[in-house]
């Protein structure tokens, strides 16, 4: 045990500029925080994050679109939905069917309206129908051929625009205000008349590519009796805009992309001409090139077996009879397919062959070519 020289000496190697050991400790602590204030702003081990760096981290940016791309955590988060540019066919018939709408919505108001597609964006199914903003019709459509669903929704603006257009309202400037109340049966109506033109184009723009048409289940005010698919599923959203004068509103359409999976190989195609991978000009030029082919054609008169040994014995003025008469058919012959059968003749000196009738159908198939191009099992 030390005695008490050797305990104060250790008291003075812990304290050397005397005084108590909580004054030394409390002096240090203040030396470190002079110096960490001294040092310019960002040095510091112990800054705190700003609102605005904590926004950045997270994704979050109230003043930017939807349509930037997301960053940090939220770009982490929204990393598993598959963006519409892989499939760019669809916006090519999204285009198409602006075009249609627009002609078929001029007849249906007889006025000027003009449609316009804003943007087209992968969303979940959740997100989109908690940012509905309601009132809203969302229309649930049925897409018969590919046995699925899809969303229809039109927003307040649009509904009551048209409205005001089709019973002959004055044109006044602004948006129309919209009542706290439910929707009168005259309005829904007018409503469903103006969906289903829609969905006739909307039939019209995906002829090119498939034959699908679509149908009008329900109306609802409601999001949560709109639930077409689980909320964490994704879809795509396209939204267009429809301006008459200075009045209108939006239509969003929203497809699962369950729903589109049945033509998922239509819609990877780059451009409309593309024909799934056929290449018309070189089936052109491959199918000139072999009608001016050249063949060999054998005309066989009879076949039959003879044992190698009487082959062997062969010798000059030997006879072979053969089982046929000369006015018996014969077969024409390409390598080893069998064309069809004439009859053999002469003309002057050169023997002759009379087609007497069609050649035989083909064995092989497109099929047999189309299977070389699917992968094999166990290669």
């Amino acid at each position: 045990m030390a005695g008490p020289n050797e305990q104060d000496k250790l008291a003075e190697d812990w304290n050397p500029a005397g005084g108590s050991e909580g004054d030394g400790l409390s002096a240090d602590w203040a030396a470190m925080l002079e110096a960490d204030s001294a040092k310019p702003a960002g040095e510091g081990a112990d800054r705190v994050l700003n609102q605005d760096e904590i926004d950045s981290l997270l994704g979050f940016d109230a003043s930017t679109s939807s349509a930037v791309e997301l960053t940090g955590v939220q770009a982490l988060i929204n990393s598993a939905l598959v963006s519409y540019e892989r499939l760019p066919m669809l916006e090519i018939v999204f285009d198409r069917l602006v075009r249609l709408a627009t002609t078929s919505l001029r007849n249906f108001t007889s006025d000027n309206v003009e449609v316009s597609m804003e943007s087209i964006s992968s969303v979940r199914f959740g997100d989109y129908l908690n940012s509905i903003p309601l009132p809203a019709i969302l229309s649930v459509i049925k897409a018969e051929e590919w046995d699925n669903f899809g969303l229809l929704t039109v927003d307040s603006n649009l509904i009551y625009s048209m409205i005001d257009v089709l019973l002959g309202g004055r044109r006044v400037g602004g948006q129309i205000t919209v009542e706290g109340r439910p929707y009168t049966t005259i309005e829904l109506a007018l409503a469903r008349r103006m969906i289903e033109v829609i969905l006739e184009d909307t039939h019209k723009a995906f002829e090119p590519v498939t034959d699908v048409s679509f149908k009008l289940e329900r109306l609802e005010t409601n999001p949560r009796f709109a639930a077409i698919s689980r909320p964490a599923n994704a879809a795509i959203l396209i939204e267009l805009r429809i301006e008459m004068d200075d009045r209108g509103g939006k239509i969003e359409i929203l497809l699962p992309y369950a729903t589109i999976e049945p033509i998922r190989e239509q819609l990877l195609q780059m451009y409309m001409g593309e024909k799934f991978g056929r290449d018309p000009i070189w089936e052109g030029h491959l199918a000139t090139e072999i009608f001016a082919a050249d063949v060999q054609l054998e005309a066989v008169l009879h076949e039959f077996d003879l044992p190698l040994n009487r082959i062997l014995n062969l010798s000059a003025g030997e006879t072979i009879m053969f089982d046929r008469a000369p006015s018996e058919p014969i077969k024409l012959r390409c390598g080893d397919v069998d064309l069809t059968e004439g009859v053999m003749g002469h003309i002057g000196n050169h023997v002759s062959v009379r087609v007497s009738r069609p050649l035989n159908p083909p064995k092989v198939t497109m099929a047999a070519f189309e299977a070389l191009d699917k992968p094999v099992e166990g290669r």
